[in-house]
């Protein structure tokens, strides 16, 4: 789950982190009157969405009196701001934050992250803050320092020093970066967090550390242990069609392609989405039913899958293990049927009950194409949903 940023900078605060103050508005007239209960000279606008880049969309704006503040909350209170992590569609600003402005000597990346390939919390620091840390790896992996934490999910003083040299900070400047990189970790870990990032961590002219930004990240599975966390939640900031599936119990995903997939399974509809970029054709969601699928949750799901008006198929795939093919084959029947189903449909079924289910599916009368391997399955829905057929 992700939050926002000023709620992340309230999060830094309780952790002894420091940040500027600011304050969060949602209408043009709060913006300028966040800005006169903070210190000038500088002020900075900020859009609150959940994605990065938001900079270079212009959606962050420094002013120097409260007519650029209100000039520059009108521009991006309301915008779509589309950034390389929002997609063409974007994401409307619906919150700005006002931070006081700071007199920046130098910007540095930190960040406290699971890395899921070594299995454990790892420690990340560059002297190149304020960059997207993935063009920085590419062109300059030399200036990225990385720490991998054990078992403990603990850092040592002489491993965060490291860090810290590696970024080119003096003494006095290491010693409050040991005690800011202790706190980042124990807020990752006692919040269960999968990501603490600041970018930039500003060395200010009087040489203290500042984070001006911060992203996080927090473990769904663990927010039932932090209620405080999971308030935090914004529902405005989640796709609509995911928003709607999570409160039906379904785990739905929405991609950017056209083909839509029903699975049972998480590793089924991974290797169905693969499958179908094979066929060079691409998946317009991660649908998976589980096994606990029932005739309900089947039309829930086509329901969910036909709202998106970028699909022009659908491909059904289930492997009867727990659940039964034939259970499944109802639910299709009856939600195609219900639907008014006009697009194509491969489905592909094996497992408990699948001659039953087949036997089903060729007596309801729907235009369905059936499918024995899951290859051949995705080659002909890859077939069906060309734009020049």
């Amino acid at each position: 789950m992700n939050i926002h940023e000023y709620q992340a900078k309230e999060l830094l605060r309780a952790y002894e982190v420091p940040v500027p103050e600011g304050r969060v508005a949602d209408t043009v007239e709060g913006a300028v009157t966040a800005a006169k209960e903070l210190p000038g000279p500088l002020w900075v606008v900020k859009a609150q969405i959940h994605a990065g880049g938001r900079g270079k969309g212009g959606g962050v704006k420094v002013c120097r009196d409260a007519r650029e503040v209100k000039n520059a909350s009108e521009t991006i209170l309301g915008m779509r701001l589309i950034t390389r992590q929002t997609g063409p569609a974007g994401r409307k600003v619906r919150k700005v934050w006002i931070e006081q402005g700071t007199d920046i000597d130098r910007e540095l990346y930190l960040a406290v992250v699971l890395d899921r390939g070594a299995e454990c919390l790892t420690v990340v620091a560059s002297p190149d803050g304020g960059m997207d840390i993935e063009e920085v790896a590419e062109k300059h992996p030399e200036r990225i320092f990385i720490r991998r934490l054990g078992g403990a999910h603990h850092i040592w003083p002489f491993q965060a020093r490291q860090l810290l040299f590696g970024c080119g900070l003096h003494q006095r400047q290491i010693d409050r970066g040991v005690a800011l990189i202790t706190n980042l970790v124990r807020l990752c870990v006692e919040k269960d967090a999968t990501q603490v990032e600041i970018n930039p961590l500003a060395l200010d002219k009087q040489g203290a550390l500042l984070a001006l930004d911060a992203k996080m990240n927090f473990d769904e599975s663990a927010l039932k242990r932090h209620p405080d966390i999971a308030a935090l939640d914004d529902p405005d900031e989640r796709d609509p069609l995911e928003r709607m599936a999570a409160e039906i119990g379904l785990n739905y995903v929405r991609l950017d392609g056209y083909v839509g997939t029903m699975v049972n399974g998480a590793g089924l509809a991974m290797a169905t989405m693969d499958a179908i970029k094979q066929a060079g054709a691409e998946p317009a969601n991660f649908l998976d039913v589980g096994g606990g699928a029932n005739v309900e949750m089947i039309r829930k799901g086509f329901e969910l899958m036909l709202s998106d008006p970028g699909v022009r198929g659908i491909f059904v795939n289930i492997f009867g293990g727990i659940v039964r093919c034939d259970m499944v084959a109802e639910g299709v029947i009856q939600a195609a049927k219900s639907l008014g189903l006009k697009l194509p449909l491969v489905i592909r079924m094996e497992g408990t009950n699948a001659e039953e289910a087949r036997k089903l599916l060729k007596e309801s009368g729907l235009d369905l194409f059936g499918a024995s391997g899951m290859a051949e399955a995705a080659r002909r829905i890859a077939e069906l949903t060309k734009e020049d057929r």
